[in-house]
């Protein structure tokens, strides 16, 4: 009788319990809000930036699917990145395929590819599959120079392409409307990474990374899973390829050395790993403190940053995701009430 009482007092509470709280939902509409209304507020060189903001987000958020939520390091999606880029790029130059058709491309590409390099990660774990991913961002911009790939990539001059007109005759210009599109394919990944990940499948992948061991005897599918889960993550990352491609309407190999990858680790890190929300702090941070470190110091703009990075590490270990809940249960703290 008392752990059926037990039992009726605890479970509604975890019923009740919402998804995703109302003030949530209204801080997340209101910065919906302002993201579209940036398309009409900012010159288009703040928007270019702005649109590059969302592209690296997509990027960072593939590379916390497998190694902030599954447990699997990478240094190699800058790799993902770049084939992305390169589809996209050749579908539009040399077969004239609508901009918007060449992301599923990518993501079909880009999904294949991070599942036979996921299959090494069966064997592989720690800093050996780090290894491995960092020798495939090294080798991707050398295979695409190479003269057997020439007249699909361009080789070392690369490819250009053109910027997408606005549809339908919206009276907005080329940067508006490639930031607004850029804005909703994000919103979309976004929204299918928290639907993966708030599921079974993002239960078991955080299982797996916590305690392998554990979840193997729960009966969890670790090669299957963690195979597909690199391949959720490379298509995620292709995606953002595609659309940084639109974006900069250029593509060379020289564009994506393996510092890229390092620099969607840094945004994961500075952001939190195992956060969504925080691939969009992340992404702000790769993308405008290398302009703050410049604007400080023209002769030592790496030093600078490499302090700010420090420092910022330094105050928020757990990232910006981090400090943000910590901020949030500080606020929710009940304050103590007088004798």
């Amino acid at each position: 009788m008392n752990s059926n009482s037990t039992m009726t007092t605890v479970m509604p509470h975890a019923i009740a319990k919402p998804a995703v709280t109302p003030l949530a939902l209204v801080g997340l509409a209101a910065g919906l809000a302002v993201a579209v209304g940036a398309a009409f507020w900012f010159s288009d060189y703040h928007l270019f930036q702005l649109t590059m903001v969302v592209v690296y987000a997509i990027a960072i958020l593939g590379l916390s699917i497998v190694t902030g939520f599954n447990g699997q390091i990478s240094l190699g999606h800058g790799a993902f990145y770049a084939i992305g880029a390169y589809v996209t790029a050749i579908l539009m130059d040399k077969y004239d395929v609508p901009y918007f058709y060449t992301l599923p491309a990518s993501a079909v590409v880009c999904a294949g590819v991070g599942f036979l390099i996921g299959l090494p990660a069966l064997r592989l774990g720690g800093l050996y599959l780090a290894l491995t991913t960092f020798a495939l961002a090294v080798a991707i911009p050398q295979l695409l120079k190479h003269k057997a790939l020439e007249d699909f990539t361009g080789g070392v001059q690369g490819i250009v392409i053109l910027k997408p007109d606005p549809p339908f005759g919206l009276p907005i210009n080329g940067d508006q409307w490639l930031y607004l599109f850029t804005l909703g394919v994000g919103c979309i990944m976004f929204l299918l990474a928290w639907n993966l990940l708030r599921g079974r499948i993002g239960r078991a992948m955080r299982a797996i990374r916590d305690r392998a061991v554990a979840a193997e005897a729960m009966g969890i599918d670790i090669a299957m899973l963690k195979t597909r889960t690199f391949a959720v993550s490379a298509m995620f990352t292709g995606i953002a390829g595609s659309l940084g491609a639109i974006a900069v309407q250029f593509v060379a190999p020289d564009s994506f050395t393996v510092f890229l990858s390092i620099e969607f680790f840094v945004g994961m890190v500075v952001g939190g790993a195992a956060s969504i929300g925080g691939a969009v702090f992340g992404a702000f941070f790769i993308q405008f403190v290398p302009n703050l470190a410049d604007q400080i110091s023209k002769a030592a703009p790496g030093a600078v940053r490499g302090i700010i990075l420090i420092i910022f590490l330094y105050l928020a270990p757990a990232g910006m995701a981090g400090l943000t809940r910590m901020a949030i249960r500080r606020l929710r703290r009940p304050k103590p009430t007088g004798a």
